[in-house]
């Protein structure tokens, strides 16, 4: 199977002729991946990577882009945090009926992970719930990547919670 999936990470100041980090990428695997360099200090691989499971080529890309630049801070695993338009566009329907499914069935509906002047929920809560739905048709490849970055990212976030927080915040919120 074929996933496709984004990796942004943060360069370290003296680690970022982008000549070298290319080779250094291709050298350790990454050459299934388009390197974008758009803000300084920042990297991102987009990767169509062949794999027996999304878990595996995220996997294999994170320990590949690790070998190559051990000193970049993984900043997102992508697609994951996504507004309604993004997931109508993800999953080929328009925003309106992506909006008009999320009033009419506000019971069920996946909550969001924020609400403000923009409303983010994770893409593998809206894929699962469409998914139950029926009548749309979802990639299945999408769906297991949408679920690994999110894993990804918990995992990440996890990191810069002290371990005597957490556990007191889990009996307060767990559900």
């Amino acid at each position: 199977m074929e996933y496709v999936f984004t990796l942004k990470y943060q360069l370290a100041s003296d680690d970022r002729n982008m000549d070298d980090i290319v080779e250094r990428l291709g050298e350790a695997g990454c050459d299934d991946a388009l390197v974008g360099m758009g803000v300084p200090g920042r990297l991102a691989l987009e990767f169509t990577r062949e794999a027996e499971s999304a878990e595996a080529a995220v996997r294999s890309a994170l320990a590949d882009v690790q070998l190559a630049i051990p000193s970049a801070q993984l900043i997102e695993a992508t697609p994951d945090l996504v507004g309604l338009t993004d997931a109508a566009e993800l999953v080929g329907v328009s925003r309106q009926n992506m909006r008009k499914l999320m009033l009419t069935h506000s019971g069920t509906f996946p909550t969001p992970v924020h609400e403000g002047s923009s409303v983010l929920w994770h893409l593998a809560d809206l894929l699962a719930w469409l998914q139950s739905r029926g009548g749309y048709a979802l990639s299945q490849p999408m769906i297991e990547v949408a679920k690994m970055t999110l894993q990804v990212n918990i995992v990440k976030q996890q990191q810069r919670v002290s371990r005597r927080l957490a556990t007191g915040l889990r009996t307060l919120i767990a559900r």
